[in-house]
């Protein structure tokens, strides 16, 4: 139950998001042909803080970000199915992602965050619930090499009798770092976002041939996503192309597409962590055709959008 210091101050913060919120469903047209059960395999909902509170110790501040805001672009986009990932402004408070499951039903899948406070009792109901995965957010806790180590043993650990995945988004120095824990893990793994790679440095950043192997191994998987994060080269992100290119070559079936919506921004110079962080500006329905162009094979596409997500996460 809330108490009522959060729920004013919950309020409060619900006025300041709903005053400023934006239009989330980007989306003009799609150029190819989107192939059924398409999966968005990165997505988060940010909900109403009178009803999920943010995390106190939070990094940043997003307007709410709801499913049937989502559920619109997925239609506009062709996207049937969607992975749902509890972002850093919830902690280990996982509710609003199992509501936002809730609202879309056998087609959602979720990653959560948990803890050593996370019981198996609530593992249980999560994973009934849709939750397959549980995220290892090493960039905001900022592990070095050995704490990231230590995170992911202890990870792996308590995921190892489950049918579930790490997904780990971090720098490409910490992926070469957990190369050899990820190589003796009997837990799959995803890294997010390319990995981390930034599209300028190329292939040959430290960090990058690391991802490949991992992927080469069949251990891990990478997600194209995100590429606007990590380039220098908008509207059409080629350093971030070439990456992705060199990615589907190395394991297409280890492979996976998401939006990243809604897109939320972190790294505000001189924002206050409770100060409304408007999102980034992306046209998602342009990053879906950019992916296309990265994957011109048909057959390719259907991979990535559909059979590596549908094993994945268990669709």
């Amino acid at each position: 139950m809330l108490s009522r210091r959060r729920l004013i101050g919950g309020s409060l913060a619900a006025g300041a998001l709903l005053s400023s919120r934006v239009s989330f469903a980007s989306a003009s047209a799609v150029d190819f042909a989107v192939p059924a059960h398409a999966c968005d395999c990165h997505t988060h909902i940010v909900g109403d803080p009178t009803l999920y509170p943010l995390s106190p110790a939070r990094t940043y501040t997003p307007p709410i970000a709801l499913p049937s805001e989502l559920a619109r672009l997925h239609r506009a986009l062709g996207i049937e199915r969607v992975v749902i990932v509890t972002p850093s402004i919830y902690g280990t408070d996982n509710s609003v992602t199992l509501w936002a499951l809730g609202t879309r039903g056998a087609s959602a899948r979720g990653i959560a965050v948990i803890d050593e406070k996370t019981s198996e009792h609530e593992l249980d109901a999560m994973h009934r619930a849709g939750v397959r995965g549980a995220r290892l957010n090493l960039t905001v806790s900022g592990a070095d090499a050995a704490a990231a180590r230590h995170q992911f043993a202890s990870l792996a650990k308590r995921l190892a009798p489950r049918a579930w995945h790490i997904q780990i988004f971090t720098t490409p120095d910490v992926v070469a770092a957990l190369k050899d824990s990820v190589l003796a893990s009997r837990v799959p793994v995803v890294f997010d976002h390319f990995g981390g790679a930034h599209g300028e440095l190329g292939a040959s950043q430290p960090g990058f041939p690391e991802l490949l192997q991992l992927m080469e191994s069949g251990k891990a998987y990478v997600k194209i996503s995100a590429a606007y994060r990590f380039s220098t080269q908008p509207p059409d992100f080629d350093d971030m192309g070439a990456l992705a290119r060199l990615l589907v070559k190395a394991r297409a079936d280890r492979v996976l597409w998401g939006t990243d919506w809604p897109h939320t921004n972190s790294s505000l110079p001189g924002q206050e962590p409770t100060a409304l962080a408007p999102p980034i500006r992306v046209n998602d329905a342009h990053m879906l055709n950019l992916f296309a162009a990265w994957v011109p094979d048909a057959a390719l596409r259907t991979q990535i959008l559909v059979d590596n997500p549908q094993r994945l996460y268990d669709f």
